[in-house]
């Protein structure tokens, strides 16, 4: 079975349905093809924060009231050193920029009501003829039926373990790559929310509270040698109240696990030919800051003005301004890393810097800025 469209989108995710639906509210034909089933991306558990970038991208398409309704403006954040609570009113000092709590599987299943034509498991999907004027990709259907799509341009935005970056010769491409040495275990639990974002910096190790609806909240806790998914639940409970400084902080229902690692990962350039990466298939980056997302929804607002606008240029520096963005949020992010988890670890002087940096948000207005500025998300 073979068609024409102007873009094919791999992956549908936060970056691939933001691309669509910026592109179909342009007039511009694309096809989404998807891997997973409905029912799998609609519950995948992933990120839980827009950033102020990330909102004006569906404000300016005249897309909030679809996307954005009963996501809540976040103020204050929390961040507890050794159980004693310190508070950021990140909006104030980034201008008035807040973010907003938006869980990722409640975001896609929004884009997905407004992009409407996603083709989900799509298996063996192949592109072909990338630096042609008229790539091709092939799929088969969950049925068994073959496809073959004739399109001008490809989007990748089917994660780190997808097709589209595996499509690209390696000699076409540098990738970069950083092993943390953090894990985190993460936690869904049927647990009353924090009032605000929570993060708690203690020598017993790093931990974390936020928002996932009126009812549910996300945990977060630093691992070292052993396998957290192994541990008990009260021994979870135990821990958070440890590192959280809450004795009396209410349990739940754990209704999901998972293990983070913290790695980050860039290639660079982000195109091949008519192929462009965006989000994930393009690099990954620590939760620390909530760029992931973010990051994948510049991707594909830049990407989709860039196909909008249809010159060589534009498509030419797609590449360049993604990765400017990229490397800023990347070296925050370490940053950020460093600041919490360092308390926990045995070097002194590596303790005393991560002091230093914690106390400098509160003692120094601009660097209270520069950091609210960078949660905020950057307009360029």
């Amino acid at each position: 079975m073979r068609e024409t469209t102007r873009v094919a989108i791999i992956g549908a995710g936060p970056a691939g349905l933001t691309l669509a639906l910026l592109l179909r509210r342009n007039g511009i034909d694309c096809v989404v093809l998807e891997r997973r089933a409905r029912s799998y991306v609609e519950q995948r558990q992933r990120a839980g924060v827009l950033d102020h970038h990330a909102t004006r991208i569906f404000d300016q398409a005249g897309l909030a009231d679809e996307i954005l309704t009963g996501a809540p403006a976040e103020t204050l954040l929390e961040l507890r050193y050794d159980g004693s609570p310190h508070f950021l009113d990140v909006p104030s000092l980034a201008g008035g920029r807040p973010s907003r709590s938006l869980p990722q599987q409640l975001l896609v299943r929004r884009l997905l009501a407004a992009v409407g034509d996603v083709r989900f498991e799509a298996r063996e999907v192949a592109l072909h003829d990338l630096t042609s004027s008229r790539p091709r990709v092939t799929y088969t259907d969950a049925d068994g039926g073959s496809h073959e799509i004739a399109c001008s341009y490809i989007a990748g935005c089917d994660g780190f373990h997808g097709v589209s970056r595996r499509s690209i010769p390696s000699a076409a491409v540098t990738t970069y790559e950083f092993d943390h040495g953090i894990g985190w275990l993460t936690l869904l639990a049927d647990a009353p929310p924090p009032r605000y974002p929570l993060m708690a910096i203690s020598s017993h190790g790093y931990a974390a509270q936020f928002a996932r609806g009126p009812a549910a909240s996300r945990f977060y806790l630093q691992f070292f040698a052993d396998d957290p998914l192994a541990w008990p639940s009260s021994y979870v409970w135990d821990q958070l109240r440890l590192r959280l400084g809450d004795p009396s902080l209410p349990t739940g229902t754990i209704t999901d696990r998972e293990v983070v690692e913290m790695r980050s990962f860039v290639t660079e350039p982000m195109a091949y030919g008519r192929l462009h990466l965006a989000g994930d298939a393009a690099h990954i980056i620590t939760p620390m800051g909530a760029k992931g997302m973010n990051l994948a929804l510049s991707d594909a607002a830049t990407l989709a003005a860039a196909l909008i606008d249809g010159s060589p240029g534009a498509l030419e520096a797609y590449s360049s301004s993604c990765l400017a963005r990229t490397w800023d949020a990347q070296e925050f992010s370490r940053w950020f890393t460093e600041m919490v988890h360092d308390a926990g670890i045995a070097d002194p002087f590596r303790r005393k810097l991560a002091r230093a940096r914690f106390e400098r948000l509160f003692r120094s207005p601009p660097a209270a800025a520069a950091f609210a500025d960078l949660m905020s998300g950057t307009d360029y």
